[in-house]
């Protein structure tokens, strides 16, 4: 049987079911991503293979789906992968370290995550009218530093990046609120966030002329000199826009009839999104020839839309994206904020984030430093961000996960699995294929900063291990008396 620890964790409330799980996965995934990344996929994959990206990537999602579905039916707890880990490799040994090193990454890839959600909203507003990006433009400063060939660091302080910012403490506003609360705004924002791709999508199809959209014509020099490779960017950046569509597992502890929830929830977000995703990708280059489309990158849906209808739509549009933004960031902030403190609860971080809010029954202090650190990469730039997201993430919860949830099932015949995935082991290996082809093609720099950052993890782990006298670092048993 499931150990307690596991199954009850006092003080969180049972306030989410199949609709409001759904709500806050979408939401967070519909955010910046699709509107953001559609030209940087373009600048990879010429022409029609853009659509290439989504697909294959869309195949990754819903494989890796499966995996969190099984893993949260059988485990569901506030933190998500953190038990998962914990569990499968073994909470006395290994499961200690895996755990510790989900925690340790996801402190940075989470507020990564949810950060480019503010970065792309200040983006997205500068395009509302001329004059106020004309007005940013000149009262903003950045920072950059090349770290290898066409990638830089980039850090920028302006107006657009305070609003970015006033967005972010809005929404540590709002979540100060019961589950159940949180749950019907979320289903308010998927309304609103499906009005804005349904307006593109439906906008698109008006105006879709399939010659634009399956250009066959491409010059040898726009052609990629690895496809691979090309691929694997697309499809990183595809992923990006995803990422989000197991956000209910990190709540765990909060969804009523989590065997059924959980699964169908994150399934049914995966499906949808790869559907709408790919609709809205044709529905813009079937608008914009792909050679234009890919030089708009601050907002290719403004510009889609000022061709369709005039300046007034293209104005309108960008509030709505920054309004999507919004809504992802917010979903993604509830999330990631119940991962400290599921691992304070037992141990694994700093006991002080394990508190629970007498009155609102919410992780106040768990939320209070992932919403610090989302807004500190408010201010980084975009492309960054989503490559060193990728990087830090891929390594240590997707793969470890499936892995993890192969080692379960072989081990621990006491943890009930009341939903399994279907095709058992394919959707394991279609994960682990997909999974490592994505992080050798995110470049040499950011595979070392993915591993650097496991392996200084690793490191912490032994320190602290040894300064509590844990696993590996055990005090030795007293010998026996002597008679």
């Amino acid at each position: 049987m499931l150990s307690p620890q596991i199954s009850a964790q006092p003080g969180l409330l049972k306030g989410l079911g199949f609709w409001e799980a759904t709500a806050i996965n979408i939401t967070q995934i519909v955010g910046a991503g699709v509107f953001a990344t559609i030209p940087l996929i373009l600048g990879y994959l010429p022409g029609q293979y853009a659509l290439l990206a989504w697909l294959v990537a869309g195949v990754l999602i819903v494989a890796d789906g499966m995996v969190w579905g099984e893993l949260g039916a059988a485990l569901p707890a506030a933190g998500g992968t953190y038990h998962y880990l914990l569990e499968s490799f073994g909470r006395a040994k290994w499961g200690r370290l895996m755990a510790f090193l989900f925690v340790w990454q996801i402190l940075i890839s989470g507020p990564l995550e949810v950060g480019s959600g503010l970065v792309a909203a200040a983006q997205f507003s500068k395009t509302i009218t001329l004059d106020f990006k004309a007005w940013d433009e000149a009262h903003s400063t950045t920072w950059e530093m090349e770290i290898q060939p066409e990638q830089k660091i980039g850090i920028t302080v302006g107006p657009s990046r305070f609003l970015g910012l006033a967005m972010g403490l809005l929404i540590l506003f709002l979540l100060y609120r019961k589950v159940d609360a949180l749950g019907r705004i979320s289903l308010i924002f998927l309304t609103a966030v499906f009005c804005i791709v349904g307006w593109v999508i439906v906008g698109g199809a008006l105006h879709f002329d399939p010659a634009i959209a399956f250009d066959a014509e491409i010059a040898p020099e726009e052609w990629p000199p690895n496809f691979g490779m090309a691929l694997g960017m697309g499809m990183g950046l595809a992923i990006y826009s995803y990422f989000g569509y197991y956000n209910v597992c990190y709540l765990g502890g909060e969804v009523r009839n989590p065997a059924r929830t959980i699964p169908y929830s994150i399934l049914a977000s995966a499906l949808i999104v790869v559907v709408l995703f790919s609709l809205v990708h044709l529905a813009i280059v079937g608008s914009i020839p792909w050679r234009e489309a890919k030089n708009y990158s601050s907002n290719i849906t403004a510009e889609f839309m000022n061709r369709l209808h005039g300046p007034w739509a293209g104005s309108l549009v960008s509030v709505l994206l920054m309004g999507s933004c919004f809504a992802s960031a917010f979903s993604g902030m509830l999330g990631y904020s119940r991962v400290p403190f599921a691992a304070a609860q037992n141990g694994h971080f700093f006991r002080w984030f394990a508190a629970v809010h007498p009155t609102l029954h919410i992780p106040h202090r768990s939320l209070l430093l992932i919403a610090g650190m989302v807004l500190f990469w408010s201010f980084f730039n975009l492309d960054m961000i989503i490559t060193a997201l990728i990087a830090t993430r891929i390594l240590e919860q997707f793969v470890a996960q499936t892995l993890g949830l192969i080692y379960l099932r072989k081990t621990r015949p006491d943890v009930a699995l009341p939903w399994k995935m279907w095709l058992y082991p394919l959707p394991c290996l279609v994960g682990l294929i997909g999974w490592s082809f994505l992080y050798i093609t995110t470049g040499k720099i950011f595979m070392v900063i993915g591993a650097a950052t496991l392996l200084l993890g690793a490191l912490v782990f032994l320190l602290w291990s040894r300064h509590t006298e844990q696993w590996p670092f055990e005090p030795k048993a007293e010998p026996p008396a002597a008679f």
